[in-house]
Order: C-alpha cells, then structure tokens, then sequence
C-alpha cells in the first residue's frame, strides 16, 4: 500500500463526513425554493476548501447562484491548474424509487448512495482531497485554483458573464474537470471529446378552452395530436435529423477515429440488457458508440397536455406542451442550430394552431489533443491509479461550459472523470462506488506529481 492509499485508508472516516456535510444540503438549482440551499453549499466548500489548505476561499456573486473560488499559490513561476466542479444536483424526484432518502447519504454494499454522491460532488470532492494529500505532504509545486458554480445543472447561465469579467483571477495553464465518466470500472478512459447542447420548450396552443371531444373531436385540431406529428418529422426513418441545414458544420469522424471507437471493448447485449431494451435505435450506417458520442441526435426531454389524473376524461385539450433537445458535435454553433430549429418548426406548424418556441440553455462541443501535456499526465495518473493505461473516448453528455472556458479564457480543459453508468446521475438511486473514489484521489495526486514535473505547460 502507497502513502496516498495509506492516507485514504487513515482518514476516511473524516473524508466521507466531510462529503456527506455536502450532500446533506439539497443544492438543486433548477428549484427556486432552494435559493437558500445554493448559498449554504457554497459556504460549506468554502470552509471545506479552507480546512484544506487553500491561501484563501470566498463565495463570490454572480447573475444567479454564488460561485466560489479558492487560491492555493505555491509559487509565481509554477504552472496554474484550475480546476472545475459544480455543486449543484438535479431534482431527486420521483422520490418513491429512492430505496433510501436521496439527501441522507448512506453507505452499502461498498458505496455511496445519495443525491451527488457522483454528480458531481463525489467527483469534486477526489480533486479537493487528492489537493490536501500533496499540500499536507509538501509534495505540491503546481499553483491550484477551484472555481465552484452552482448553475451546471441548468446550463450555467452565468458562468460565462462571471468568466469575462474574472479573467486575470481564473488565469492558468489548464482546467482540471472530474465530471464526466468511465467505460467501466475495470476500464478506465479519460474523455477526450464532448456533445454540445441545444434545448426548447415547445408550446401548441388550439380551441381557446379544453373541449368535449366527442363534439369537437375531428373538427378541430387537437394541440396534443398536432405536436406530436411535428416532433416526429424532426427526423426520418433512418435516424437523420431533417432540419434545414443542420448537418452543414457537422465534421466526419475520421476512419482512423472509428476504427479506435471500434476497438472500445463493448457489449451490446449487456447495454441493451443494463438498460431493459430488446433492440436499440439510432442513426443508419453508424455503430452505437459512434451515435452516442461523435453524431448529433434529437431527443423528446418531456411531454404533456391534456387530462393525466386518474380514471378518464373525454377532453380535446386547449395546450400541449414539450422540452426537446439536440446534442451537438464539434463545430456546430448551438445558437445557430436553435434558430434553424426553431425556423423548422415553424414551416411545419399547421394554421390550425399556434405554436410558441421559447430557446433554453445550450453550449459548443469539445474536443481535447492527447498531445497535451496535461492529457498525458492525466493518462500516467490513471495508470498507476487502476493499473491499466486508459482509453481515449468521446463522451455523448454536454458540458458546455468547458467550449467557453477555451473560447474565453483560451484554456484546455482535462476531463478526468470517474463515474460509471451504473451510478445512475440523474436518476434515482445516484451512487458511487468507493473503491472507484479511492482510485479517483490516488490518479489526481498522480496528474498532479506528473504535470508540475513535466517541463512543458
């Protein structure tokens, strides 16, 4: 056993209360009545980045929820690292297939279970802890920095506007993010690309009132019907988006590329099986991996209208409503791609009904070199960590705030993440399995030893 495992294993107990005094607090940022929740997290990683070792840690105003910021300068010509996390959680809903109370963290079977116990605050707290172990250590020669937002969840919407105006504070070498996932826990991999984000509500107004259908029902256009015919001509039988224009900045992956993602150990039966699906779906002439990673894809977020309580009611609604969203690849501007959507949808829309678009939050795609010398110590950190080198694969989620921290702040970022799919962000029942926390604090540690070695920035 190595010092840094030696020190997990000494001071575990103390790390994961430290982790739970985080998710106790229900930062859920898409829920206005957290307001108050937001700001108790980013003053709990205040004090927990102070007990640290940081030189200092202050929660800082933005548009919306505090972001903090921490500085531990070790000295003025050292490379900077500036690492990246979120606070914030998704809704925890629906909380009847919790199998425990998503913000009362609990251990079993090796795990973690709760509300962020991966996304993303396990994930932060590796990189805080794997910090601690080289100050405390005197083993640190790179200058730190952490900027915490709490917005991620939904889109960061002020973290651009906080960057801008912040720059000489967030200046550094490179971005560190653990917010992004693994191929599995025996095969590690560090992401090298990410989808970017486009999202929208959809409104469908018809009849000024909810009507009788049975004396309305074929005389008048039923919002409901209607939205869903125009939502399903957004892509045809082969799995194509049939926007206008859509595919126009969409770059091919290279034939070397997807014979690298062909090589990505991978079993169908077991996805589809992990998952509860016979067949699975997607665009023509395309593996799955390719799909969920390097192609765009259309997706129905959510739906409804109508009458939905129980027992029946014979009504032709007024209104339908939906949120739908596109992942993009790299060079697609998530602007352009929202007005050529909303443009689409619009030529379709019958007279028989109003239709309302309303653009949401969405972000650039992202590509990372292996070339780096970050990637590559990166790379040397999950080796020694997981005893096997890592895989270099494209991730399917968005992050967009990484495209505007290169377009901004002119920084790469490193997407060092490890989670699992079987953690189940975004869903109830979120988890983190500790061995995989454990390994994730010894890789950062090693990152670190191995970039402020390396003679190149």
């Amino acid at each position: 056993m190595n010092n840094i495992q030696n020190y997990i294993k000494e001071n575990e107990t103390k790390i994961i209360e430290d982790l739970f005094s985080l998710i106790r607090i229900p930062s859920i940022s898409a829920k206005p009545e957290h307001k108050d929740d937001m700001m108790a997290c980013a003053q709990q990683w205040r004090l927990l980045l102070l007990e640290a070792g940081v030189d200092e840690a202050i929660v800082m105003p933005s548009a919306g929820n505090p972001i903090v910021f921490a500085e531990k300068k070790v000295n003025p010509d050292a490379k900077t690292v500036l690492v990246y996390a979120h606070y914030d959680v998704m809704p925890a809903e629906p909380l009847d297939l919790w199998n425990s109370q998503p913000f009362s963290p609990e251990i079993r079977d090796e795990h973690i279970w709760a509300r962020g116990a991966d996304d993303d605050k396990g994930q932060s707290f590796i990189q805080v802890k794997a910090f601690e172990y080289l100050l405390k250590n005197n083993l640190l020669k790179n200058n730190i920095k952490f900027i915490f937002e709490g917005e991620e969840e939904i889109g960061s919407p002020s973290l651009e506007a906080f960057c801008e105006e912040h720059k000489e504070l967030l200046k550094a070498d490179i971005i560190l993010v653990s917010d992004t996932s693994m191929l599995g826990a025996d095969l590690p991999s560090l992401t090298t690309g990410l989808r970017g984000l486009a999202y929208w509500e959809l409104e469908v107004t018809g009849p000024n009132r909810d009507l009788h259908s049975g004396h309305f029902g074929g005389a008048v256009a039923n919002p409901i019907n209607t939205l869903c015919k125009m939502i399903s001509s957004v892509t045809d039988a082969n799995g194509r988006i049939t926007i206008p224009g859509f595919y126009n900045d969409v770059e091919e992956v290279s034939q070397a590329e997807r014979e690298m993602i062909a090589h990505i150990p991978f079993d169908e039966e077991k996805y589809k099986e992990a998952i509860g699906v016979k067949e699975l779906s997607g665009e023509i002439g395309y593996s799955t991996l390719e799909r969920n990673s390097c192609r765009p894809s259309f997706d129905v977020c959510g739906i409804w209208g109508g009458y939905t309580g129980e027992g029946s009611k014979t009504v032709l609604p007024s209104k339908a409503y939906a949120k739908v969203s596109c992942r993009l690849v790299p060079h697609q501007d998530h602007e352009k791609i929202s007005q050529l959507f909303v443009d689409y949808i619009r030529s379709i829309a019958p007279k028989s009904v109003e239709v309302k678009i309303t653009p949401m939050h969405g972000g650039e795609g992202y590509v990372c070199p292996i070339s780096l010398p970050a990637y590559q110590a990166a790379q040397k950190g999950f080796e020694i960590a997981f005893g096997k080198k890592p895989l270099a694969v494209r991730r399917g989620g968005s992050i967009p705030i990484i495209s505007t921290f290169e377009k901004v702040l002119g920084i790469k970022t490193i997407l060092m993440g490890f989670g699992l799919e079987s953690n189940a962000i975004h869903s109830p029942n979120e988890n983190f399995p500790l061995e995989i926390f454990r390994k994730g604090i010894e890789a950062v540690v090693e990152f670190h030893l191995a970039y402020q070695n390396s003679p190149l920035k």
